[in-house]
C-alpha cells in the first residue's frame, strides 16, 4: 500500500500543475510528428517491412550518428502519442530477441504514397505562416481587425495566398489531400447524389481533386472547377472537366448543381448567406433538379465522443484565427440556408465529423 506523503490539497495543486504543463507543452506532440515526417520516418519504417532497430533507423535516415540517443527520445514521444509501436524482432527468443519500431495504425495516413495521406494537411497547418497568428490572438481581441491572421500578417488569408505562391501551394495541397479521403467515402456510400445531373460546378474547388473524381465516375457529367484566378491558372482541362476563374461573391457559373466542399466554414454567417444567394442564382428550381451539395462539418452530428468534440472545437478555433468563419450546428446551417432563400435541405452524416448536405431552392 502506498501511503500518501502530502495532503489532499497539495495533491490537487500538483495535479493542476501537471494538467497545465501538459497543455502548455501540447505543441510538442504536433511538432515532434512534423519532425518525424520531415525525416521520412513513417515511410522508412513502412518500406522496411519488419521491426526496425534504432541503429537501422539511424542508418536509413542518414542523420548525424551523435544524434542517435536523441532520435530514441523522439521515437519515445511518438510511441506515447500512438503513431509508432515497439515490436519484437525475434518473438521466439523472447526479450533476448530484441525490439524494433513499427507503424501504429494511425500512421498509415502519414505515408507519402498513401492515396489518403494527411501529410500535406499536417505540413500546411504547422507551417510558420499559419502558426504565427496564434501568437496574436489576445492582441486581436483588443483590436478592430477581423482575424488574428490579419493582425500577424497585415492582410487577409486569401489576399496573402494570392500574393504568396508558397502559401497558395501548400494550402491547395492540403485541401487536395483531404478531398481524396472525403471523395473515397462519398463515392462508396453517396454516389447517387450526382445521379441525373448534366452539369455541376465545384465552387472553390481548388486544383480540382474533387471534380476529377466526379468526372471520372460520371463521364457524361460536365464538371467545372470554379476558384480564384490565381488558383486555377495553368490547370489543364480534360474531356468533361474545365476550369474557370472568378469570385463567388460576384457570380457563379450556372449548372444543375453546385458543390461546396469545406467552403462555407471559412466565412461568417453574413458572408455565407451572400455566397449562398449567388449559388441560388446559378441553379434551376427544385422541380427542375437544382440543388447545392455541401460537404462540411456539422458540430452536433451525434458522434459525441470526447476526441471528436475536441476536434470540432479545434476546427472552430482554427476558423476564428485564420479566417472569418466558424463551425456550425444543424441549427446554424439551417439559419443561413433559409436566410439565403432556400426552401429545404437534407443531411447525410457519412463523413465522420462532417456531413453531406443537399440544399434545395
Amino acid at each position: 500500500m502506498v501511503v500518501p506523503i502530502v495532503g489532499e490539497h497539495e495533491t490537487e495543486i500538483l495535479h493542476a500543475q501537471t494538467h497545465i504543463w501538459n497543455h502548455i507543452f501540447s505543441f510538442i506532440n504536433s511538432m515532434s510528428l512534423k519532425s518525424a515526417i520531415q525525416l521520412n520516418i513513417p515511410d522508412i519504417l513502412h518500406k522496411h517491412g519488419k521491426p526496425m532497430t534504432l541503429d537501422e533507423l539511424v542508418n536509413a535516415i542518414s542523420i548525424n550518428k551523435s544524434k542517435t540517443t536523441h532520435l530514441r527520445r523522439l521515437m519515445r514521444i511518438l510511441i506515447h502519442s500512438g503513431f509508432f509501436l515497439k515490436s519484437p524482432i525475434n518473438p521466439d527468443q523472447g526479450p533476448e530477441g530484441g525490439e524494433g519500431y513499427v507503424l501504429a495504425p494511425p500512421a498509415r495516413l502519414l505515408l507519402k504514397d498513401e492515396p489518403l495521406s494527411v501529410t500535406p494537411f499536417l505540413l500546411a497547418m504547422l507551417d510558420p505562416i499559419l502558426v504565427k497568428p496564434w501568437h496574436h490572438v489576445s492582441e486581436w481581441f483588443e483590436s478592430d481587425e477581423p482575424t488574428p491572421f490579419e493582425v500577424a500578417h497585415g492582410r487577409t488569408f486569401w489576399d496573402y495566398a494570392g500574393h504568396e505562391p508558397r502559401l497558395n501551394h501548400f494550402f491547395n495541397d492540403a485541401m487536395a489531400s483531404d478531398a481524396k479521403l472525403v471523395m473515397s467515402v462519398v463515392m462508396k456510400y453517396s454516389k447517387d447524389v450526382f445521379e441525373g445531373l448534366n452539369t455541376i460546378v465545384d465552387v472553390g474547388g481548388g486544383t480540382g481533386t474533387v471534380a476529377k473524381t466526379i468526372a471520372k465516375n460520371f463521364p457524361n457529367l460536365k464538371c467545372t472547377v470554379f476558384d480564384l484566378p490565381h488558383v486555377v491558372e495553368g490547370l489543364e482541362p480534360s474531356d468533361n472537366l474545365t476550369y474557370v476563374g472568378g469570385d463567388f461573391f460576384v457570380s457563379i457559373p450556372p449548372a444543375d448543381a453546385l458543390l461546396l466542399k469545406w467552403i462555407l466554414h471559412d466565412w461568417s454567417d453574413e458572408e455565407s448567406v451572400k455566397i449562398l444567394k449567388k449559388c441560388k442564382e446559378a441553379i434551376p428550381s427544385k422541380e427542375k433538379g437544382g440543388k447545392v451539395i455541401i460537404i462540411d462539418m456539422m458540430v452536433d452530428n451525434k458522434i459525441g465522443d470526447d476526441e471528436s468534440i475536441e476536434t470540432q472545437i479545434f476546427f472552430d478555433m482554427l476558423m476564428m484565427v485564420l479566417v472569418t468563419g466558424r463551425e456550425r450546428t444543424e441549427k446554424g446551417w439551417s439559419k443561413i440556408f433559409f436566410e439565403a432563400g432556400f426552401s429545404d435541405y437534407k443531411v447525410t452524416p457519412i463523413l465522420g465529423l462532417r456531413s453531406l448536405i443537399e440544399v434545395y431552392p
